[in-house]
């Protein structure tokens, strides 16, 4: 080889970056990346706890006004007397927010309640009530029927779940992602502790939005952290995986709190071991690209050569000393001041059309994501097994978006996702009574094509805007979607208020419309990845 060809090699050898060194020297996936993404996949576990539990510590309990006269001092919650003193139809179905009122007649007796104690044509709220159990928080704080009180406790939660996001940003860019996942696994763990102790509303409330707000942001640190470690082919499957990890953990959830029902020993149990991923400080290793961005190249060289005698592979001085000359080179490229992005996007009709119909994709999968979670233990049967079934059910949905995003392209798996889920929910809500196992079906075939949604969307959403701002016009469209999980809680409420099948026609709605907002954006199948917004404009155009 000639000097000449050997310098043009070597300056070639200059421009290298992390994911050159994955593909070509230590491995895309490997068995440093397999162990990783297994380590990672407790504290998802744990998250999906996190975010969960609330599902079962505030369930709706039945109740039924106390009545002074008849009820002894630890009452049965539905004696054989109770359509004497309260509205019904039978002992398993009655009234439980009122009451008939007292006659003029009186009686000493305790012993039994006669119809003749009370006027059976005029009802009134209760003072006081009888639970059937004391398993949930309604119990502790009296909200036998306070339904928009207690839907609100889902909701103020989810408020900090969109707080967290930035915060956790900051932390994950300024001290890593290592140092941000242990941060919010230990806030997790130890106000989820302090929560199960609390013997007010207020105070409950108080603490989960804290929890939320410091804490929620372990499940994305972990996606990062694994997602930047892999190489470039691997990076949605390994997401999916992620996904499925959460998945699970909804699965064990529901089983955990099935086998420890009361909510304060339930909250416990789950977030006792979610202090131990402290220990992932020392156990898992900083993510390479950060360490590169904060010019920590010898911790990061470190890490890279663990990775390659892990996989059995080579890596080259040389390679390195390229990885470490292209990341210093970057930092020295001076970039030319460019007007507000949100000044580019209004010039932009096209960008504008996708930042207007985006957020409302994000807002349908939310609510109906986590609303089909919330309402699956209203269903009729065991809510534990029914939560069960209908979190087991998002795992294949994650899968088939995988094989089918890449073979018939993103915009029909999304349409065929939103509207076969929206011809389910709509189904469900209007199956007569007493077909309970038809109802199930329609209802798990509705979040199976929502999981698949739910991971199309991210790719599809990616795809759409510009590398240079990429992250921030994706991030618009997902912190606005925290809209529909903030609303789904309220879902149990309406559905209890104004109508039962209210949540799974909204659902159903808002499913359409995204559906048909699909259509007004371009495949972007088989397209390059849009580097300007001029790119991002032709993408109808720029096919492979």
């Amino acid at each position: 080889m000639s000097s000449e060809e050997n310098g043009n090699v070597e300056k070639g050898r200059t421009n290298i970056d992390l994911d050159n060194i994955l593909v070509e020297e230590v491995g895309q996936i490997g068995k440093y990346q397999i162990v990783t993404v297994l380590l990672a996949a407790l504290p998802v576990i744990f998250s999906a706890f996190a975010s969960g539990e609330y599902i079962f510590t505030t369930a709706r309990i039945p109740s039924r006004c106390r009545i002074p006269q008849c009820d002894t001092e630890n009452p049965i919650y539905a004696p054989d007397w109770i359509l004497n003193a309260v509205p019904g139809t039978s002992l398993t179905n009655f009234e439980n927010c009122e009451r008939y009122v007292n006659s003029s007649q009186l009686l000493s007796s305790t012993n039994v309640c006669p119809a003749e104690l009370f006027d059976r044509t005029q009802t009134e709220p209760c003072q006081d009530y009888v639970y059937e159990n004391t398993l949930s928080v309604v119990y502790d704080f009296n909200m036998a029927c306070d339904e928009w009180k207690r839907s609100q406790i889902g909701s103020i939660r989810t408020i900090g779940t969109l707080l967290v996001l930035p915060i956790t940003g900051y932390i994950s860019d300024r001290w890593g992602r290592r140092v941000a996942l242990t941060i919010n696994a230990f806030n997790t763990g130890w106000l989820g502790l302090v929560r199960s102790f609390v013997n007010s509303y207020e105070w409950f409330l108080t603490l989960e939005v804290i929890e939320s707000t410091i804490g929620a942001g372990a499940y994305s640190s972990c996606y990062i952290l694994v997602t930047e470690l892999v190489g470039p082919k691997y990076r949605v499957p390994v997401g999916a995986t992620i996904s499925t990890m959460f998945a699970l953990g909804q699965v064990i959830l529901g089983l955990i709190a099935w086998g420890v029902p009361s909510w304060r020993s339930l909250t416990q149990v789950l977030y006792a071991p979610q202090l131990l991923v402290v220990l992932y400080f020392w156990i898992l290793s900083e993510s390479v690209r950060w360490l590169m961005s904060k010019g920590r190249y010898e911790e990061a060289e470190a890490i890279l050569q663990k990775v390659a005698k892990w996989n059995n592979k080579k890596l080259s001085e040389k390679s390195l000393q390229a990885l470490r000359d292209t990341a210093e080179a970057e930092k020295l490229i001076v970039k030319p001041k460019e007007p507000w992005l949100p000044i580019l996007v209004f010039r932009s009709k096209i960008i504008l059309s996708r930042c207007c119909v985006a957020p409302i994709w994000w807002i349908t999968n939310t609510l109906v994501y986590y609303g089909m979670s919330i309402n699956a233990v209203n269903l009729s049967g065991n809510r534990y097994l029914n939560y069960v079934y209908v979190a087991a059910v998002e795992i294949p949905g994650y899968w088939t978006a995988i094989l089918l995003l890449d073979r018939i392209g993103r915009k029909p798996v999304l349409i065929a996702g939103y509207w076969i889920c929206a011809a389910c929910q709509l189904a469900f809500a209007f199956i007569p009574s007493g077909y309970p196992t038809l109802s199930l079906i329609f209802y798990l075939l509705g979040k199976y094509c929502i999981a698949i949604v739910m991971t199309s969307v991210y790719v599809y959403t990616a795809e759409l805007y510009p590398t240079k701002y990429r992250h921030s016009l994706f991030a618009f469209s997902s912190m606005l979607g925290r809209l529909g999980s903030i609303t789904a809680p309220l879902t149990p409420a309406l559905a209890l208020t104004v109508w039962e099948s209210l949540p799974s026609v909204l659902f159903a709605s808002f499913a359409l419309l995204s559906g048909l907002l699909i259509f007004t954006t371009p495949e972007t199948l088989g397209t390059k990845l849009p580097d300007t917004i001029k790119d991002a404009e032709e993408l109808s155009t720029k096919r492979k």
